[in-house]
């Protein structure tokens, strides 16, 4: 980790006080369904917009869902405090991706893509990891914010285009140019907010499973796949299907499921 990223997680403002109690009320084992319903239902904008993300086509639902409480009970616990983080997180940052390539609408588009195929591809057979699937697939790119700020700050947006050209790799043009990547900084701003262990630990290592703690591995591994599928452009191609595919194979994870996702995703 860089000074100067460093220096900027350091400097975020601490989340809102919504934040917090939904986390409280999500880390409580005696707390449940109607817990979580009643402390998103105090925030109309932010119940806004996790319906809003909740009616999202990716999750192939047919009919609309107009309450929180049919969202937790559709979506799950885990899951819907992913809508929410997702929600509040990204209010914290002022978003400027020009350095890769992309506007605002395309990140949101990108998250919520990789979202949707994870959600797809676990919500039955991975349905106990969805509680820091969800929030890590919502976010696990939100790294890219600070890094774009430092190449800005740097004056080294030519430098870093050129990289992503050469490498044909957005976290090892990251690397070269800004000296981190996306997990690593994404990471350290959960770790900054005091987030669990496993959602840290998840997003530190979905370039590198194996080096995750035993318990937190298979969730980086699908964090590595979804990721793979769905690049930087939002846009699921062959070859990005492919690659994911190999590492579906490699980890002997589900690809039954992995194609019967593919359906809405695409």
């Amino acid at each position: 980790m860089t000074d100067e990223i460093l220096k900027k997680i350091k400097q975020l403002p601490p989340l809102p006080e919504s934040a917090m109690q939904i986390e409280a009320v999500y880390q409580n084992p005696d707390s449940g369904f109607n817990d979580m319903v009643k402390i998103l239902e105090r925030d109309p904008l932010l119940t806004a917009d996790i319906l809003k993300a909740a009616n999202s086509p990716l999750y192939g639902f047919s009919r609309e869902i107009n309450a929180i409480s049919q969202a937790v009970g559709l979506f799950g616990m885990g899951t819907v405090r992913g809508f929410a983080l997702a929600s509040i997180v990204k209010k914290s940052f002022t978003l400027d991706l020009s350095p890769y390539g992309i506007n605002n609408d395309m990140f949101s588009a990108l998250s919520k893509k990789q979202h949707g195929l994870m959600t797809a591809w676990c919500i039955k057979k991975e349905n106990k990891l969805l509680g820091v699937l969800s929030p890590a697939a919502f976010l696990v790119e939100i790294g890219k914010v600070l890094i774009s700020q430092q190449i800005i700050s740097d004056g080294t947006q030519k430098a870093f285009r050129d990289a992503l050209i050469e490498l044909q790799d957005v976290e090892a043009a990251e690397r070269k140019v800004a000296g981190v990547d996306t997990p690593e900084v994404s990471s350290t701003i959960f770790k900054h907010w005091r987030f669990e262990e496993g959602l840290v630990g998840t997003i530190a290592n979905c370039l590198n499973p194996q080096n995750a703690e035993p318990e937190n591995q298979r969730a980086a591994q699908i964090l590595h796949v979804v990721r793979t599928a769905v690049p930087i452009s939002g846009i699921l191609t062959d070859a990005s299907i492919e690659a994911a595919k190999e590492l579906i194979n490699k980890y002997s994870l589900d690809m039954e499921s992995f194609d019967k996702a593919l359906e809405n995703a695409r």
